[in-house]
């Protein structure tokens, strides 16, 4: 539908300075990550990391007993073999594993090799780190079945770990910390797993899966806390689960919306079960306006389709625990998609011609047909569970409409009053008045205003990353590359989570 020309900044600031914005909450802002420009590689490794901007670096030794030498064996080791990691990266073939030893590795390392495993032997201690200077750590420019697993990338301008245009990826055992847009990101690709990963100090989100549907991909036992947002997905689903995974102490908690400024529109089908969402109040992070927008809140849908969210503890929020509200977009690229379109994956979507200009008008986009079943909800500063649902001339639509439902939560407020009564996921609704204890989301531009403004996600006091559990066997198991993407996950089997 729209072309990669299209990206998100443009149009999400003139969301984000409009009236309008007042009635939803952009998901994503700032760069699309979709420029092509490379960054020259010539690196250089220092044994000490930039003060105040790495894990503790200690003295560890170089595995080359664990593996062989010489990349005939299919193992390219940094540095003993390669100077950088680029350059073995550059050698490496389908299958291959590059293995990079303890040390600070000053680089921004391209990868357009398929089915490649990037990997290092001690997540905490091999650790990339851009000084602030450099793009991306790792970005897998339209190389399938890529995995990166067991380091941490930091300090970028843009993103930690970053895959575009692929089918098959993976993120294991990674640390992004403090990166100028994301933290670990996937746009535009399919068949994903992200797992046992952390990021913080981004100023959009520390989690993304964007532009694709259906995504077939699974996030699974993450921790995202001290950005922006901890998980954004505009226009992504489609077999795309966040499961098991914590979201603490960002601006916002779990954010995912509808748009035209990326393809594969609407936003649709995703689940969110199992995870620990709470005191997404943070004021002192990096934000981009939109989570500016969204803080205080827990998990939001924002004009997103079919969503499941279930069995999930959210705690502490000082705006909504989960909510389901419209999204805003004012210049869109195309007309809104009816339908009969949802089932059509993005393969064939995207190439189908947009709407004459001269006919588009601004789009408020509907949550429908979400589901909000069995999640506990606790301590809520204006609702535990919400939904709003208003036209483009901001007046209220009749919300048995759209198929929202929300059943067998625990929760003790929400809005408007009554809404498992009003909307509940078995049997017709009471009746009842859906504007009594309205949501007031145009209250929202407001505390915008108000709000903390951005911290330089350079300077922001973004607590150091946690000593986290690494790759077991990382100096002698085989390389894993990508494929047969995600590994099948049973929902049924996940149940509310405790408190941490």
């Amino acid at each position: 539908m729209a072309d990669s020309a299209l990206t998100k900044g443009k149009y999400m600031k003139k969301t984000a300075l409009t009236l309008v914005a007042l009635v939803a909450l952009a998901s994503c802002g700032g760069s699309d990550g979709n420029s092509t420009d490379v960054v020259g590689t010539d690196a250089s490794i220092s044994t000490d990391a930039t003060a105040d901007s790495a894990p503790e670096q200690t003295d560890a030794p170089m595995a080359t007993d664990a593996v062989n030498t010489g990349a005939e064996d299919g193992v390219l080791a940094v540095p003993e073999e390669f100077d950088t990691i680029q350059d073995a990266v550059d050698a490496a073939s389908p299958g291959d594993l590059v293995l990079i030893s303890p040390g600070v590795y000053n680089e921004a390392v391209n990868v357009t090799t398929d089915e490649i495993t990037i990997r290092g032997l001690d997540r905490n201690e091999v650790v990339l780190d851009g000084q602030f200077e450099l793009d991306n750590g790792v970005r897998v420019l339209g190389a399938s079945g890529v995995a990166v697993e067991n380091l941490t990338a930091q300090n970028y301008t843009n993103n930690g770990v970053f895959w575009t245009s692929v089918d098959g990826y993976r993120g294991s055992y990674l640390t992004a910390y403090r990166n100028g847009d994301y933290g670990i990101y996937a746009f535009d690709s399919v068949n994903g797993l992200l797992e046992h990963s952390y990021a913080s100090g981004s100023p959009d989100a520390g989690f993304y899966i964007g532009q694709c549907y259906e995504c077939n991909a699974v996030m699974d036992d993450v921790i995202s806390e001290y950005n922006g947002l901890g998980y954004s997905g505009t226009t992504s689903g489609g077999n795309l689960y966040i499961i098991n995974s914590r979201f603490n102490n960002n601006r916002a908690g779990i954010n995912m919306n509808s748009a035209t400024y990326e393809l594969c529109y609407p936003q649709r089908r995703a689940t969110i079960v199992g995870n620990v969402v709470y005191d997404n109040n943070q004021t002192d992070t990096p934000a981009i306006d939109d989570a500016i927008l969204a803080q205080n809140n827990g998990i939001l849908i924002e004009g997103g389709i079919g969503n499941v969210i279930e069995r999930n503890l959210v705690f502490d929020q000082g705006k909504v625990g989960i909510g389901l509200v419209p999204f805003p977009e004012f210049e869109p690229n195309d007309a809104e998609p009816t339908e009969d379109t949802w089932d059509l994956p993005c393969s064939e979507t995207r190439d189908l011609p947009l709407a004459d200009p001269d006919t588009l008008s601004a789009i408020l986009w509907a949550p429908k047909q979400n589901r909000v079943v069995g999640n506990v909800i606790e301590n809520s500063g204006v609702a535990d569970i919400a939904l709003s649902a208003l036209d483009d001339q901001l007046a209220p639509i009749d919300p048995t409409t759209l198929g929202n439902c929300f059943s067998d939560n625990v929760f003790t407020s929400s809005a408007p009053t009554d809404l498992e009564a009003l909307l509940p996921c078995d049997g017709p609704g009471n009746g009842g008045d859906f504007l009594l204890g309205d949501l007031n989301v145009v209250s929202w531009l407001t505390d915008a205003e108000n709000a903390p403004p951005s911290v330089d996600y350079d300077k922001a006091p973004t607590p150091k990353p946690p000593v986290l559990d690494g790759m077991p066997d990382a100096a002698t198991a085989p390389a894993r590359p990508a494929t047969n993407m995600p590994p099948a996950v049973d929902i049924t089997t996940i149940t509310v989570p405790a408190r941490p």
